[in-house]
């Protein structure tokens, strides 16, 4: 992606534009039904437009933690999202993080608290983040074991299983997000992007 592209898009003093640039930058594979949730950090004022930049998608989100004019929001799609944290290996882990997943509200309120708790000791976010995430569970474990360290790679998390895999996801994300961004510059919107 051409940094120029990038600038000009962040220069636009057309808030609800930068917006929806920002979202499509980067969350591209969640747009594209390669992930079940992605995060992304918005302005305060840029959080009170969300609403209406999603209406008409199937996206619902959630504001994890306020600081300093910064939102850090989830986004998702309910059902699939539901039907992700019930997976037996994402359930499995996240009731051992100390998550309720039978009940997806609690889940999003703990999983609020922790990132809280976590950016008011300016320590980043909790580890179990990466299962949120559809990171693979596995490389969320090794992460948290290796206190991350000791990764065969980094790309868009930190690599510890299944290295060809990772590779091909990777590639996968970015082709996505190429693919969302030139269909932006080709005047779509968010509801056309999304699948």
């Amino acid at each position: 992606m051409p940094v120029e592209v990038v600038s000009y898009m962040f220069s636009s003093r057309d808030l609800r534009k930068r917006l929806q640039f920002q979202i499509i930058l980067q969350c591209a594979p969640f747009l594209k039904g390669l992930k079940v949730a992605c995060i992304i950090n918005l302005g305060s004022g840029a959080c009170k437009e969300l609403g209406s930049v999603l209406e008409g998608t199937r996206i619902e989100y959630r504001i994890l933690s306020e600081r300093d004019n910064k939102c850090l929001v989830l986004f998702y799609r309910g059902e699939e999202f539901r039907r992700y944290l019930e997976r037996e290996d994402v359930c499995g882990f996240l009731e051992g993080c100390g998550y309720r997943t039978k009940d997806m509200e609690a889940v999003l309120s703990r999983l609020a608290m922790r990132v809280c708790r976590y950016s008011g000791k300016g320590i980043g976010f909790p580890h179990e983040i990466g299962a949120f995430l559809d990171y693979p569970i596995e490389d969320v474990m090794c992460f948290i074991r290796e206190e991350g360290r000791n990764s065969l790679f980094s790309g868009y998390w930190k690599v510890y299983h299944n290295p060809g895999k990772a590779q091909m996801t990777f590639y996968a994300y970015d082709k996505a997000k190429v693919s969302s961004v030139n269909e932006f510059l080709a005047g779509k919107t968010i509801r056309d992007i999304a699948y």
